[in-house]
């Protein structure tokens, strides 16, 4: 998380917040099923990439602090950068937009998002 808060910042931006949607961190119903840990590949949702309450404890706080933008970690979709966008009311970016023509990002661990601060040059 603290690479992509530099690279964030090298482009002019600052973040004013973090998330992560953790995945595999539960026991399932009674100790019996693998929980989370099964689907760890998979994200929550193919719209939106997280549960439908991250993305909206991420909308909150981006209202809160009149975040420019939002920055995944993980690699977004067309579809998920276009529902994203809406349902976070800014532009969306993923880490891989952050990253100079021809070069990859890191494999994903986890879910994440970064918020901008106002002000700030927006990431493109």
């Amino acid at each position: 998380m603290d690479a992509l808060t530099s690279e964030v910042a090298a482009l002019g931006g600052r973040v004013v917040g973090r998330f992560v949607q953790r995945r595999g961190i539960s026991g399932g119903k009674k100790g019996r099923a693998p929980g989370g840990k099964s689907n760890m590949g998979r994200p929550y949702s193919s719209r939106t990439l997280m549960s439908t309450g991250k993305v909206s404890e991420i909308a909150e706080e981006r209202a809160a602090v009149d975040a420019v933008a939002v920055v995944f970690f993980n690699p977004l979709t067309g579809r998920q950068r276009k529902v994203l966008t809406e349902l976070l009311a800014c532009p969306v970016f993923s880490r891989a937009d952050l990253q100079p023509p021809g070069a990859s990002a890191p494999a994903p661990a986890e879910r994440q998002s970064r918020l901008l601060e106002p002000g700030r040059s927006q990431v493109t």
